[in-house]
């Protein structure tokens, strides 16, 4: 692991489907893991997931212990007046999940989606800032 995957826990990751025992579905589809690409300045870690067919309607991102859960879920696309004569794409749902450290403000991670493409902004904890602490007479 490089230096700069310390504060996000990142596995490398093709186009692959989730199998049975990587998590538990309730819905009967295939599930993929979508590509990411992870920047970092000295504010934050931006993640950019590549998630065709997903509006902010079909997003589910959740955070607990720790670990940060993406889950899109795709309907089906279908033109009322054509039918399907070849298809590359296979159709299925997205699930990725990435361990944070406690370098990551997870308070105020932002999350947005525009053209399949979702963008979450984790911005970091900066260093403790110097102030002065009010004394009063008890």
């Amino acid at each position: 692991m490089t230096e700069k995957q310390q504060d996000l826990n990142v596995q490398e990751a093709e186009k692959q489907e989730i199998f049975e025992g990587d998590a538990e579905r309730t819905r009967a589809r295939k599930a993929f893991v979508p590509r990411v690409d992870i920047f970092e300045d000295n504010d934050a870690i931006t993640i950019l997931a590549d998630m065709p067919g997903i509006d902010a309607e079909a997003l589910d991102i959740t955070l607990e212990k720790e670990i940060l859960t993406i889950n899109g879920y795709v309907e089906p696309v279908e033109p009322e007046d054509h039918s399907l004569a070849y298809a590359e794409y296979e159709e299925g749902d997205f699930v990725r999940r990435f361990t944070l450290s406690n370098k990551i403000d997870q308070e105020k991670i932002e999350a947005s989606v525009k053209d399949g493409v979702l963008r979450l902004r984790l911005p970091k904890i900066g260093p403790a800032k110097a102030r002065k602490i009010a004394v009063s007479a008890a």
